[in-house]
This record gives C-alpha cells, sequence and structure tokens, in this order.
C-alpha cells in the first residue's frame, strides 16, 4: 500500500512522539529479565475479542490512509483507526512511526482490557512481520496469565516466535501443549492452513519445522 508522503497528512506527529529510542531499550531490558513462564497442560479457551485485525477503515490505497489518519487528528483516543495506521505504516517499513502510533493506542486503550488485548496481539503480529520476532514475542508474552486464561492460540503462536527467536526447546514445549490440547489437530502438519488461516504461508512452514521437531522428541508432561 503506497503511503509516503500522504501517511502523514492530517497528524501531528509532534504529539505522537515520545522518547522511542530510551523507552524501546527499556521494555527490552524488562522483558529479557522476565523468562517466558512454563506452558499450562491444555489451552482449551476462546479469545476472539483478542484474536481479531483491528480495522476502521475498510479497504486500502490512498484514501484509507487520509481517512484514517483524519481519524486519528480529530480524535487522538480513536485506537482502532491508530492501529490500522500503525500497521500500514509497519508494512512500508516505517518501523519508527509504526512503533509511536501502536504504543500511543497501547495507552489510549486504558483500562478496557478487551481492546487492549486486541491493540497488543496486532502489534506483535506486526512487529514479528517486520522482522521484529524478539519484539513481537515480548507483546505476546503480556497477554500470557490474563483472561481467557488459556487461549487455544498461544500455544502455535507462541511456539512459532520461539522457534524463530532461538529458543528451540521452549517453542517444542509450547508447540506440546497444543498437541495436548487437541491432538488431532496438532499431531500432524497437514490441517496447517485451515488451522491457521489468517498466518502466512513462511509462518505455517516455520510452524511445521517445530512440529518436526517436538515428533522426533516429543517433550513429556509436566
Amino acid at each position: 500500500m503506497p503511503v509516503g508522503r500522504l501517511l502523514l497528512r492530517g497528524i501531528d506527529v509532534k504529539n505522537l512522539r515520545f522518547p522511542l529510542a530510551a523507552g524501546l531499550a527499556l521494555c527490552s531490558l524488562l522483558a529479557h529479565a522476565q523468562s517466558l513462564p512454563a506452558p499450562k497442560e491444555f489451552y482449551f479457551d476462546a479469545d476472539p475479542q483478542t484474536t481479531r485485525v483491528l480495522v476502521a477503515v475498510p479497504g486500502d490505497g490512498q484514501e484509507v490512509v487520509d481517512r484514517l489518519a483524519a481519524n486519528v487528528a480529530r480524535k487522538p483516543g480513536d485506537v482502532e483507526s491508530r492501529v490500522q495506521l500503525a500497521r500500514v505504516a509497519m508494512q512500508s517499513g516505517r518501523l519508527e512511526l509504526g512503533n509511536e502510533l501502536y504504543q500511543a493506542a497501547q495507552k489510549s486503550a486504558g483500562g478496557n482490557q478487551k481492546l487492549a488485548r486486541a491493540v497488543t496481539w496486532n502489534y506483535a503480529w506486526d512487529l514479528y512481520r517486520a522482522g521484529e520476532a524478539q519484539r513481537a514475542l515480548e507483546q505476546w508474552q503480556k497477554l500470557i496469565g490474563g483472561w481467557p486464561s488459556t487461549p487455544g492460540w498461544q500455544p502455535p503462536t507462541l511456539a512459532l516466535a520461539l522457534w524463530k527467536v532461538g529458543q528451540k526447546a521452549d517453542a517444542v514445549a509450547w508447540y506440546a501443549a497444543a498437541v495436548r490440547t487437541e491432538p488431532q489437530q496438532w499431531t500432524g502438519a497437514s490441517a496447517y492452513a485451515q488451522l491457521l488461516p489468517e498466518w502466512r504461508e513462511d509462518e505455517r512452514t516455520t510452524l511445521a519445522e517445530v512440529h518436526a521437531a517436538w515428533q522426533a522428541n516429543p517433550p513429556a508432561w509436566p
């Protein structure tokens, strides 16, 4: 989607900026200080309020970008418009702007836990797809232990991210939780397109590598 000069039109970027480099460094340090918790035995909970792509204006192209920018300029608390604009920025290689917009959206979501979780889930995926797997993992980690406490999306998603950052034993442990929960679905890799329709092919291919490692040496529980 072309953004270029129109991405910032209608937005006072000065009002969106804060000490990004320092903030990211601090977040990274805090995230690395906390290890990912061990997976639970089962993950049966549905979590549709979290795993929804936030879209304020359907479609794509310059007109959509202009409308999103106008929404944010007119109503800074419009979380959905800010998230969608952040996605456009990140997909266009403007990671700094995307980070600023996403972090402002997280702040605006505030105490609305359902919306805040959705913002963080979207942010994590956009980070992952921008080549920032470690930072994506740090965002997904924020959703562990909330409500619902054992959402079905977590084992395969965290397995994907952990494998990507080189934490392969942990990735296999999380994949094993998916298998324990729904063995008919996750014991094989042939149904990934149906189970993970929103994932890209390369992401399903990476998860298939995790599956192969699990199949070669399934971890015991607990």
